[in-house]
């Protein structure tokens, strides 16, 4: 009975013990990790690589694909484990001299590889978080890159639209002077007083536009109140334009179909995992019994027989599971070549607008806007003329502005797709 109670008492003080060691390691774990750092950018000028380093170092999305690669760690230390003994104590007739007292330890040995197929699925399982990381890492920088080029565009469109307000203030003053020296009607100095007053509604347009794209990019890292003076960069930079077949050669090592070929491999291993459990585990028993007088050994030998169960459903589930994941690849490839293709396309496209906005269209209207200003003063033509030629003017910056957002975009979306992350210049 002295030995039951210590044997019993022994074994409540180590699991006592290991239980307040790991409380005390996941307690400490989780006082470091469980603040999160909320970042603000200086109130100064802002660069793309600057915007880059804050949303890479506070991104929300990006510390929880950060966290599942960690977490993944555990999942791998699990794997590895071993299973834990077993104690049993048995009291038969508790009258001292009918007394039977036995106490034995259990010891379940795995067989069929189970233990290296459970560390070879967990480590399958940390290379699908680590491309998750990679992946996210790029749908980041994606997303900087179009918010950035945005403000900038923002910036260009508020200053062009400043602009146009002064021109039609002074376009306003010349009709006024006009109609003074009774040269017009009165009404061209009302189409001028109208015509600066809708471009005025188009300046709190482009100003709240610019407030707006501000939002969107310091809400990357977080930040709901930008406080950055201004984005500093060259918007009319235009990306590169790569060959396709460049292109579509670097895809394989692209984030996307890292991760579909990951995951095939994981799927793999978890059928191995089920293979393996189709084999039954042995339990050792040794212990020993005492009756009155009588000391005996006790030595067991337990296994199960595999009869009706041997894992078949489990591993019929991880072969379709395998095969998912392998159209699921082929899918991710043919969706990834047609998103390059696009954004190709598109990049194309925007830089040939661009290049005859550039060559072509800007310098016709502003030629023809100002001719129009100083036939206008000169009394050649009408207001009207004018105005046109203002109005042709504001559209064609406007669109350009357009197609350089797009250009940029455009790029943002190849690299997204690709995942590299080359040195970014300070712009």
């Amino acid at each position: 009975m002295k030995i039951l109670l210590l044997s019993l008492g022994l074994a409540a003080i180590i699991f006592n013990l290991s239980f307040a060691l790991e409380t005390a390691s996941l307690s400490n774990y989780e006082a470091a990790g469980g603040n999160v750092l909320r970042v603000t950018e200086p109130a100064a000028p802002l660069t793309l690589k600057s915007a880059l380093e804050l949303a890479y170092g506070a991104n929300a999305a990006l510390s929880t694909a950060k966290r599942e690669l960690e977490a993944v760690a555990g999942s791998i230390l699990q794997a590895g484990l071993r299973p834990n003994p077993r104690v049993e104590a048995l009291i038969e007739d508790p009258r001292p001299e009918n007394r039977l007292t036995a106490i034995y330890v259990s010891q379940s040995l795995e067989l069929g590889g189970k233990r290296p197929a459970r560390i070879a699925a967990a480590e399958r399982r940390r290379d699908v978080a680590s491309a998750e990381l990679n992946a996210m890492r790029a749908e980041i920088r994606a997303a900087v890159m179009v918010a950035f080029f945005d403000v900038l565009v923002a910036q260009e469109r508020f200053l062009l639209t400043q602009g146009l307000v002064e021109l039609s203030q002074r376009a306003t003053t010349a009709a006024s002077k006009r109609v003074t020296a009774g040269k017009v009607s009165p009404v061209e100095e009302t189409k001028a007083r109208v015509a600066e007053a809708s471009v005025r509604v188009e300046l709190s347009q482009a100003a709240t536009s610019l407030k707006m794209a501000r939002k969107r990019l310091t809400a990357i890292w977080g930040n709901a109140t930008p406080r950055f003076e201004r984005a500093e960069g060259q918007v009319e930079a235009l990306p590169a334009l790569p060959a396709l077949n460049d292109l579509t050669a670097r895809l394989a090592n692209s984030p996307g179909l890292a991760r579909a070929q990951l995951e095939v491999n994981r799927r793999q291993a978890l059928v191995e995992v089920e293979r393996s459990l189709r084999i039954p585990d042995v339990t050792l028993s040794l212990g020993g019994r005492r009756n009155v007088d009588i000391n005996q050994a006790l030595l067991g030998v337990s296994l199960p027989i595999p009869i009706f169960n041997r894992n078949q459903g489990n591993i019929l589930e991880a072969l379709r599971r395998t095969d998912k994941a392998r159209d699921e690849l082929s899918g991710t490839e043919i969706r990834l070549n047609n998103e390059i293709a696009q954004a190709l396309e598109r990049l194309n496209v925007a830089r040939q607008e661009i290049e005859v906005l550039q060559q072509e269209i800007l310098p016709g209207a502003q030629s023809a806007y100002d001719a129009a200003t100083k036939g206008y003063i000169m009394g050649k033509f009408s207001f009207l003329e004018v105005l046109d030629a203002q109005r042709t003017l504001f559209q064609a910056k406007s669109q350009y502005l357009r197609a350089l957002a797009e250009a940029h975009r455009s790029a943002a979306e190849i690299e997204r797709v690709l995942g590299e992350a080359p040195d970014i210049p300070t712009l």
